[in-house]
């Protein structure tokens, strides 16, 4: 284990998710972590998993992450500036403008705050969901103002180094923009797209593949949550959703004429520039780079999937990622398996060699 370079104690104000696996990532490394939060339950379940100790009269902890829903946030952080006048205090809430602002407003001693945002998490919350790895690799943003220090907010630092995380130095505002595109818009596409789904025919939805399924994952979050998160960030995803809204009026209207001249044309290019965004997102290790994929049948029984790994890694080849999909009704399942284009052919003709179904 390296030596954390926090040396405590560290207040986490909200054991859910992000708190419990803050608590049990600095824990982990031998930090003294003090939890506190509104519920006695939850407290004492983040407590009895090992994500520190109930806070307690005299506590002087040298940094505060406030782990709380985003329309508290900024309260909660003014409240626990003031408790703690020797403390850093930053926050783990998906956007971060707002809350700057609203600190300033009410002349909160900001020279002590610096807003962050780990882009982690799982579809389950609460504090028997929390994970000491849950931020290793992951992306960890640092939204800096000019009140702050550098001294002062290298203890921020600190914190995301000594989780694992990747630190990223956005200001507030490029931080709400960036994840207004990445986050906040995808979530309402896909939420849109899933309730297209409520009245649909059984017939239809019986239908429903790995496409859909990708496009709707996200729509199964907690509308709450949303509804604050949105609220907060919500003049960069009206404009984006606006852009979005101007690309499905053209595509609408090239559909719905494919004789009216460079329709057919018009529909292509927003297709290859579909194409042209994905290329962009970053792959494996961060590095923008396309997988070819074969998709391989797989029985619904046990040992299935490790024999067909342990068959890739016989062959010599590195999966690069993996999709599975199950088909309704059958005892069969799809593994897509991603790799390096040039050992496609080969890894398809060793793994029909050893009795694999290659779909296609």
């Amino acid at each position: 284990m390296t030596e954390a370079r926090l040396t405590g104690p560290v207040r986490v104000v909200g054991v859910g998710l992000l708190g419990a696996s803050i608590g049990l990532g600095l824990r982990a490394k031998g930090v003294e972590v003090i939890l506190a939060d509104a519920s006695p339950t939850h407290l004492a379940i983040a407590a009895d998993y090992g994500a520190g100790r109930p806070a307690a009269p005299g506590d002087a902890p040298q940094l505060v992450v406030v782990c709380v829903p985003p329309d508290v946030t900024a309260d909660v952080v003014a409240s626990e500036l003031a408790a703690y006048p020797t403390a850093i205090v930053t926050d783990v809430a998906s956007v971060k403008l707002a809350i700057h602002d609203d600190l300033v407003a009410r002349g909160a001693d900001v020279s002590r705050y610096l807003g962050t945002h780990p882009m982690a998490g799982r579809e389950v919350g609460g504090p028997m969901s929390g994970r000491a790895d849950l931020f290793l690799g992951r992306p960890w943003v640092v939204a800096g103002h000019d009140g702050i220090s550098y001294r002062d907010a290298s203890v921020v630092d600190d914190l995301i180094l000594d989780l694992g995380a990747t630190l990223v130095e956005l200001t507030p505002e490029q931080h709400d923009r960036a994840v207004a595109l990445v986050s906040h818009v995808p979530q309402v596409v896909s939420t849109l797209m899933a309730r297209r789904l409520i009245d649909a025919p059984h017939a239809s939805v019986n239908l429903a593949g790995q496409g859909l399924r990708d496009v709707t994952r996200v729509a199964a979050s907690d509308p709450e949550l949303w509804v604050q998160i949105l609220g907060q960030n919500a003049a960069p995803v009206i404009e984006i959703l606006r852009g979005y809204r101007d690309d499905l009026d053209r595509f609408i209207e090239a559909l719905g004429d494919l004789e009216a001249p460079g329709a057919r044309r018009r529909i292509a290019e927003e297709l290859f520039g579909g194409n042209t965004g994905v290329e962009r997102l970053p792959g494996k290790h961060g590095v923008d780079r396309r997988y070819a994929s074969l998709i391989v049948l797989v029985d619904d029984r046990p040992g299935q999937l490790a024999r067909l790994f342990h068959d890739v890694g016989d062959a010599g080849v590195n999966l690069e990622d993996l999709r599975l999909e199950h088909s309704p009704g059958a005892q069969v399942g799809l593994a897509e398996i991603f790799v390096l284009p040039e050992v496609q052919e080969r890894l398809t003709d060793e793994l029909a060699a050893r009795g694999w179904r290659i779909a296609g």
